[in-house]
Protein backbone atom coordinates (compact mmCIF):
# COMPACT_ATOMS: atom_id res chain seq x y z
CA UNK A 1 0.00 0.00 0.00
CA UNK A 2 1.20 3.66 -0.70
CA UNK A 3 2.85 5.09 2.35
CA UNK A 4 1.12 8.50 1.93
CA UNK A 5 0.48 10.03 5.74
CA UNK A 6 -2.07 12.29 4.37
CA UNK A 7 -5.76 11.75 4.63
CA UNK A 8 -7.81 12.54 1.88
CA UNK A 9 -11.10 12.54 -0.02
CA UNK A 10 -14.20 11.24 1.33
CA UNK A 11 -16.68 8.69 0.33
CA UNK A 12 -20.29 8.68 0.60
CA UNK A 13 -21.93 4.95 1.12
CA UNK A 14 -24.98 5.39 -0.86
CA UNK A 15 -28.06 6.23 1.73
CA UNK A 16 -28.45 10.79 3.39
CA UNK A 17 -31.31 11.34 4.99
CA UNK A 18 -32.56 14.02 2.91
CA UNK A 19 -36.03 14.77 0.93
CA UNK A 20 -35.21 14.01 -2.38
CA UNK A 21 -32.35 13.05 -4.58
CA UNK A 22 -31.74 16.85 -6.19
CA UNK A 23 -31.26 18.10 -2.32
CA UNK A 24 -29.04 15.05 -2.13
CA UNK A 25 -26.90 16.26 -4.82
CA UNK A 26 -27.06 19.54 -3.57
CA UNK A 27 -25.99 19.55 -0.91
CA UNK A 28 -23.11 17.05 -1.01
CA UNK A 29 -21.63 19.03 -4.25
CA UNK A 30 -21.98 22.24 -2.07
CA UNK A 31 -20.42 21.18 1.33
CA UNK A 32 -18.33 17.86 -0.02
CA UNK A 33 -17.62 18.25 -3.73
CA UNK A 34 -13.97 18.85 -3.76
CA UNK A 35 -13.40 15.97 -1.54
CA UNK A 36 -15.69 13.31 -3.63
CA UNK A 37 -14.94 11.22 -6.53
CA UNK A 38 -18.77 10.12 -6.53
CA UNK A 39 -22.17 11.28 -5.83
CA UNK A 40 -25.36 8.92 -5.10
CA UNK A 41 -28.84 10.00 -4.82
CA UNK A 42 -29.02 9.20 -1.42
CA UNK A 43 -31.37 6.04 -1.55
CA UNK A 44 -34.35 8.27 -1.59
CA UNK A 45 -37.92 7.15 -0.96
CA UNK A 46 -39.11 3.76 -1.08
CA UNK A 47 -35.50 2.81 -0.24
CA UNK A 48 -35.00 4.69 2.91
CA UNK A 49 -34.71 1.32 4.81
CA UNK A 50 -32.55 0.06 2.61
CA UNK A 51 -33.61 -3.45 1.16
CA UNK A 52 -36.88 -3.53 3.08
CA UNK A 53 -38.91 -2.47 0.15
CA UNK A 54 -37.52 -5.32 -1.51
CA UNK A 55 -40.39 -7.82 -0.67
CA UNK A 56 -43.13 -5.37 -1.40
CA UNK A 57 -41.80 -5.46 -4.85
CA UNK A 58 -40.88 -9.24 -5.01
CA UNK A 59 -44.31 -10.34 -4.41
CA UNK A 60 -46.05 -8.79 -6.86
CA UNK A 61 -45.06 -11.37 -9.37
CA UNK A 62 -47.15 -14.64 -9.48
CA UNK A 63 -45.91 -17.79 -7.97
CA UNK A 64 -44.42 -15.98 -4.81
CA UNK A 65 -46.18 -15.31 -1.39
CA UNK A 66 -45.65 -14.29 2.13
CA UNK A 67 -44.54 -15.50 5.08
CA UNK A 68 -47.75 -15.02 7.88
CA UNK A 69 -51.21 -13.15 6.99
CA UNK A 70 -50.77 -10.08 8.71
CA UNK A 71 -48.13 -7.44 7.40
CA UNK A 72 -45.26 -6.54 9.80
CA UNK A 73 -44.99 -3.11 8.97
CA UNK A 74 -41.64 -0.96 9.17
CA UNK A 75 -43.22 2.69 7.83
CA UNK A 76 -45.12 1.96 5.06
CA UNK A 77 -43.45 -1.15 4.22
CA UNK A 78 -44.81 -4.59 4.96
CA UNK A 79 -41.66 -6.91 5.76
CA UNK A 80 -42.71 -9.89 6.19
CA UNK A 81 -40.45 -12.88 3.75
CA UNK A 82 -41.40 -13.62 0.64
CA UNK A 83 -41.72 -17.33 0.11
CA UNK A 84 -41.96 -19.25 -3.16
CA UNK A 85 -45.47 -20.84 -3.42
CA UNK A 86 -45.88 -25.15 -4.44
CA UNK A 87 -45.29 -25.44 -7.99
CA UNK A 88 -43.79 -22.41 -8.95
CA UNK A 89 -40.81 -23.02 -12.10
CA UNK A 90 -37.90 -20.89 -10.66
CA UNK A 91 -36.07 -21.78 -13.93
CA UNK A 92 -38.20 -19.65 -15.96
CA UNK A 93 -39.41 -17.18 -13.24
CA UNK A 94 -38.97 -13.48 -14.15
CA UNK A 95 -39.52 -11.02 -11.29
CA UNK A 96 -41.39 -8.03 -11.35
CA UNK A 97 -39.25 -4.82 -11.17
CA UNK A 98 -37.45 -4.58 -8.79
CA UNK A 99 -36.86 -0.54 -8.57
CA UNK A 100 -33.36 -0.33 -8.61
CA UNK A 101 -33.21 0.81 -12.09
CA UNK A 102 -36.12 3.00 -11.89
CA UNK A 103 -34.62 4.96 -9.07
CA UNK A 104 -31.04 5.03 -10.90
CA UNK A 105 -32.55 6.13 -14.37
CA UNK A 106 -34.66 8.78 -12.56
CA UNK A 107 -31.64 10.30 -10.47
CA UNK A 108 -29.22 10.08 -13.33
CA UNK A 109 -31.86 12.71 -15.16
CA UNK A 110 -31.11 14.97 -12.12
CA UNK A 111 -27.88 14.21 -12.02
CA UNK A 112 -26.66 15.51 -15.36
CA UNK A 113 -28.86 18.63 -14.74
CA UNK A 114 -26.91 19.42 -11.76
CA UNK A 115 -23.83 18.81 -13.74
CA UNK A 116 -24.46 20.46 -16.51
CA UNK A 117 -25.29 23.84 -14.42
CA UNK A 118 -22.15 23.66 -12.85
CA UNK A 119 -23.62 22.72 -9.61
CA UNK A 120 -22.30 19.20 -9.59
CA UNK A 121 -17.98 19.24 -10.40
CA UNK A 122 -17.86 18.04 -14.50
CA UNK A 123 -15.49 15.12 -13.25
CA UNK A 124 -17.36 13.74 -10.60
CA UNK A 125 -19.31 10.39 -11.34
CA UNK A 126 -22.98 9.07 -10.67
CA UNK A 127 -22.85 6.69 -7.48
CA UNK A 128 -25.42 4.01 -7.59
CA UNK A 129 -25.46 1.45 -4.58
CA UNK A 130 -26.84 -2.38 -5.34
CA UNK A 131 -27.09 -4.92 -2.86
CA UNK A 132 -25.87 -8.13 -3.18
CA UNK A 133 -28.37 -10.84 -3.57
CA UNK A 134 -27.00 -12.36 -0.12
CA UNK A 135 -28.60 -9.37 1.68
CA UNK A 136 -31.36 -9.13 -0.26
CA UNK A 137 -31.93 -13.20 -0.50
CA UNK A 138 -30.47 -13.43 3.29
CA UNK A 139 -33.11 -10.93 5.26
CA UNK A 140 -36.10 -10.87 3.11
CA UNK A 141 -36.57 -14.82 1.94
CA UNK A 142 -38.10 -17.01 3.99
CA UNK A 143 -34.99 -19.34 4.98
CA UNK A 144 -35.96 -22.68 3.76
CA UNK A 145 -36.17 -20.91 0.16
CA UNK A 146 -33.32 -18.78 0.43
CA UNK A 147 -30.94 -21.08 -1.43
CA UNK A 148 -32.97 -22.03 -4.79
CA UNK A 149 -34.24 -18.42 -4.93
CA UNK A 150 -31.05 -16.87 -5.13
CA UNK A 151 -30.09 -17.17 -8.67
CA UNK A 152 -33.66 -16.21 -9.52
CA UNK A 153 -33.26 -12.20 -7.58
CA UNK A 154 -29.76 -12.62 -8.83
CA UNK A 155 -30.72 -12.76 -12.36
CA UNK A 156 -33.25 -9.77 -12.21
CA UNK A 157 -30.83 -7.64 -10.18
CA UNK A 158 -28.33 -8.31 -12.76
CA UNK A 159 -31.01 -7.34 -15.05
CA UNK A 160 -31.30 -4.00 -13.74
CA UNK A 161 -27.77 -3.30 -13.91
CA UNK A 162 -27.86 -4.08 -17.43
CA UNK A 163 -30.72 -1.50 -17.96
CA UNK A 164 -28.49 1.26 -15.76
CA UNK A 165 -25.75 0.27 -17.90
CA UNK A 166 -27.61 0.72 -21.24
CA UNK A 167 -28.59 4.10 -20.42
CA UNK A 168 -25.91 6.28 -18.36
CA UNK A 169 -22.36 6.83 -20.03
CA UNK A 170 -20.17 4.12 -18.93
CA UNK A 171 -17.17 7.21 -18.32
CA UNK A 172 -20.05 9.24 -15.96
CA UNK A 173 -20.49 6.12 -13.70
CA UNK A 174 -19.36 4.08 -10.75
CA UNK A 175 -21.54 0.98 -8.89
CA UNK A 176 -20.75 -0.20 -5.37
CA UNK A 177 -22.02 -3.51 -4.36
CA UNK A 178 -23.14 -3.39 -0.72
CA UNK A 179 -22.09 -6.79 1.34
CA UNK A 180 -23.77 -6.53 4.57
CA UNK A 181 -24.92 -9.84 5.42
CA UNK A 182 -22.21 -11.20 4.29
CA UNK A 183 -20.08 -10.39 7.20
CA UNK A 184 -22.86 -11.78 9.75
CA UNK A 185 -22.26 -14.97 8.16
CA UNK A 186 -19.04 -15.05 8.44
CA UNK A 187 -19.06 -13.92 11.80
CA UNK A 188 -21.38 -16.78 12.67
CA UNK A 189 -23.85 -14.53 13.59
CA UNK A 190 -26.22 -14.15 11.06
CA UNK A 191 -29.01 -11.77 10.76
CA UNK A 192 -30.03 -10.04 13.57
CA UNK A 193 -27.80 -12.15 16.34
CA UNK A 194 -28.38 -15.72 15.42
CA UNK A 195 -26.24 -18.19 14.69
CA UNK A 196 -27.14 -18.83 11.02
CA UNK A 197 -24.57 -19.39 8.94
CA UNK A 198 -26.51 -19.24 5.46
CA UNK A 199 -26.88 -21.43 3.08
CA UNK A 200 -22.81 -21.41 1.58
CA UNK A 201 -21.63 -25.02 2.68
CA UNK A 202 -18.19 -25.27 4.81
CA UNK A 203 -16.39 -22.44 2.61
CA UNK A 204 -18.28 -19.29 3.19
CA UNK A 205 -15.74 -17.21 2.11
CA UNK A 206 -14.74 -19.02 -0.74
CA UNK A 207 -18.75 -18.90 -2.09
CA UNK A 208 -18.88 -15.25 -0.94
CA UNK A 209 -15.74 -14.79 -3.16
CA UNK A 210 -17.35 -16.36 -5.83
CA UNK A 211 -20.22 -14.33 -5.81
CA UNK A 212 -18.34 -11.19 -5.81
CA UNK A 213 -16.36 -12.16 -8.86
CA UNK A 214 -19.66 -12.64 -10.68
CA UNK A 215 -20.67 -9.30 -9.63
CA UNK A 216 -17.87 -7.43 -10.73
CA UNK A 217 -18.23 -9.34 -13.96
CA UNK A 218 -21.37 -7.24 -14.64
CA UNK A 219 -19.88 -3.92 -14.44
CA UNK A 220 -17.85 -2.60 -17.86
CA UNK A 221 -14.15 -1.77 -16.77
CA UNK A 222 -15.42 2.14 -18.22
CA UNK A 223 -17.28 2.34 -15.24
CA UNK A 224 -15.96 2.59 -11.79
CA UNK A 225 -16.24 -0.45 -9.42
CA UNK A 226 -16.38 -0.43 -5.74
CA UNK A 227 -17.22 -2.15 -2.30
CA UNK A 228 -18.96 -0.95 0.62
CA UNK A 229 -18.05 -3.98 3.11
CA UNK A 230 -20.62 -3.60 6.25
CA UNK A 231 -21.64 -5.07 10.03
CA UNK A 232 -25.02 -3.73 9.20
CA UNK A 233 -27.01 -0.25 10.43
CA UNK A 234 -30.00 -1.23 12.48
CA UNK A 235 -30.70 1.94 14.19
CA UNK A 236 -27.28 3.14 13.74
CA UNK A 237 -26.44 -0.40 15.47
CA UNK A 238 -24.25 -3.33 13.92
CA UNK A 239 -26.26 -6.56 14.00
CA UNK A 240 -23.09 -7.93 15.11
CA UNK A 241 -19.94 -5.73 16.05
CA UNK A 242 -16.72 -6.88 14.41
CA UNK A 243 -14.00 -8.35 17.06
CA UNK A 244 -11.78 -6.64 14.58
CA UNK A 245 -10.99 -5.73 10.96
CA UNK A 246 -9.68 -9.38 10.56
CA UNK A 247 -12.86 -10.49 8.34
CA UNK A 248 -12.51 -7.62 6.48
CA UNK A 249 -8.87 -7.70 5.19
CA UNK A 250 -9.69 -11.24 4.68
CA UNK A 251 -12.94 -10.67 2.53
CA UNK A 252 -10.56 -7.57 0.37
CA UNK A 253 -7.85 -9.52 -0.13
CA UNK A 254 -9.91 -12.06 -1.83
CA UNK A 255 -12.02 -9.90 -4.02
CA UNK A 256 -8.64 -8.53 -4.55
CA UNK A 257 -6.90 -11.65 -6.36
CA UNK A 258 -10.12 -13.14 -7.69
CA UNK A 259 -11.54 -10.30 -9.47
CA UNK A 260 -10.00 -9.75 -13.06
CA UNK A 261 -11.17 -6.24 -13.74
CA UNK A 262 -9.72 -3.03 -11.68
CA UNK A 263 -11.11 -2.37 -8.33
CA UNK A 264 -11.49 1.46 -7.70
CA UNK A 265 -12.68 1.39 -4.35
CA UNK A 266 -13.11 -0.48 -1.09
CA UNK A 267 -14.98 1.09 1.79
CA UNK A 268 -14.35 -0.34 5.29
CA UNK A 269 -15.99 0.36 8.40
CA UNK A 270 -15.20 1.25 11.49
CA UNK A 271 -17.51 0.94 14.97
CA UNK A 272 -17.42 3.78 16.95
CA UNK A 273 -15.86 2.34 20.22
CA UNK A 274 -12.24 1.28 18.35
CA UNK A 275 -9.89 3.90 18.19
CA UNK A 276 -7.38 1.13 19.55
CA UNK A 277 -4.18 -0.29 16.85
CA UNK A 278 -5.30 -3.63 17.82
CA UNK A 279 -8.80 -3.29 15.87
CA UNK A 280 -6.92 -2.00 12.57
CA UNK A 281 -4.15 -4.33 13.29
CA UNK A 282 -5.18 -7.01 10.79
CA UNK A 283 -5.11 -4.58 7.74
CA UNK A 284 -1.50 -3.97 7.75
CA UNK A 285 -1.16 -6.96 5.68
CA UNK A 286 -3.74 -5.79 3.18
CA UNK A 287 -2.17 -5.16 -0.07
CA UNK A 288 -3.72 -3.01 -2.55
CA UNK A 289 -2.78 -2.17 -5.93
CA UNK A 290 -2.20 1.75 -6.52
CA UNK A 291 -5.43 2.50 -8.34
CA UNK A 292 -7.36 0.70 -5.84
CA UNK A 293 -8.46 3.66 -2.63
CA UNK A 294 -8.99 2.52 0.42
CA UNK A 295 -11.82 4.19 2.60
CA UNK A 296 -12.46 3.98 6.39
CA UNK A 297 -15.38 4.96 8.02
CA UNK A 298 -14.35 6.13 10.81
CA UNK A 299 -16.73 9.18 11.23
CA UNK A 300 -19.34 9.11 13.43
CA UNK A 301 -21.99 12.09 14.39
CA UNK A 302 -21.85 10.80 18.17
CA UNK A 303 -18.18 12.18 18.76
CA UNK A 304 -17.51 14.02 16.31
CA UNK A 305 -14.59 15.52 14.79
CA UNK A 306 -12.54 14.65 18.17
CA UNK A 307 -13.41 10.98 17.97
CA UNK A 308 -12.87 10.91 13.80
CA UNK A 309 -9.03 12.15 14.64
CA UNK A 310 -8.58 9.53 17.29
CA UNK A 311 -9.49 6.49 14.74
CA UNK A 312 -7.40 8.13 12.18
CA UNK A 313 -4.30 8.18 14.52
CA UNK A 314 -5.38 4.62 15.51
CA UNK A 315 -5.48 3.50 11.54
CA UNK A 316 -2.62 4.90 10.76
CA UNK A 317 -0.55 2.41 12.85
CA UNK A 318 -1.87 -0.31 10.15
CA UNK A 319 -2.38 1.88 6.75
CA UNK A 320 -1.72 4.86 5.45
CA UNK A 321 -3.26 6.74 2.58
CA UNK A 322 -6.45 6.43 2.99
CA UNK A 323 -9.69 8.96 3.02
CA UNK A 324 -12.61 8.71 5.29
CA UNK A 325 -16.41 7.68 5.43
CA UNK A 326 -19.11 7.55 7.81
CA UNK A 327 -19.48 3.35 8.53
CA UNK A 328 -22.20 3.09 6.99
CA UNK A 329 -24.68 5.10 4.96
CA UNK A 330 -26.30 8.25 6.86
CA UNK A 331 -29.81 7.41 5.97
CA UNK A 332 -30.35 6.11 9.55
CA UNK A 333 -28.95 9.49 11.10
CA UNK A 334 -31.69 12.13 12.14
CA UNK A 335 -31.65 14.62 9.35
CA UNK A 336 -30.49 17.41 11.58
CA UNK A 337 -27.06 15.37 11.53
CA UNK A 338 -25.96 15.64 7.95
CA UNK A 339 -24.70 19.07 7.80
CA UNK A 340 -22.68 17.95 11.27
CA UNK A 341 -21.16 14.89 9.57
CA UNK A 342 -20.19 16.36 6.29
CA UNK A 343 -18.62 19.31 7.84
CA UNK A 344 -16.43 16.76 10.07
CA UNK A 345 -15.49 15.02 6.80
CA UNK A 346 -14.24 18.56 5.14
CA UNK A 347 -12.58 19.09 8.63
CA UNK A 348 -10.50 15.99 8.84
CA UNK A 349 -9.42 14.80 5.41
CA UNK A 350 -7.88 16.94 2.80
CA UNK A 351 -9.76 17.26 -0.76
CA UNK A 352 -8.74 15.25 -3.73
CA UNK A 353 -6.42 17.78 -5.01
Amino acid sequence: MTKNTVVRGAHLVGSINLPDAETVMRTTAAELGAHLERIPDGEVGERFHWVAFQPDRIARTAGLGREGDQPIMVGPLDVRKVTVLDGTDLETLTLEPLGYAEAALSSWETFQRLQAEGVIPAATRFQVSLPTPVGVVGSMVAKDDRERFEPVYERALFAELAQILAAIPHERLAVQWDNALEFGYLEGAGYRGSTDRGWFGDDILGALRERAVRQAAQVPDAVQLGYHLCYGDIGEKHYVEPTDAGFLADFARGLIDAVERRIDWIHLPVPIERDDEAYFAPLASLELPAETRLYLGLVHRQDGTEGARRRIAAAQSAVTGFGIATECGIGRAPADAVAGLFAIHAEVAAPLS
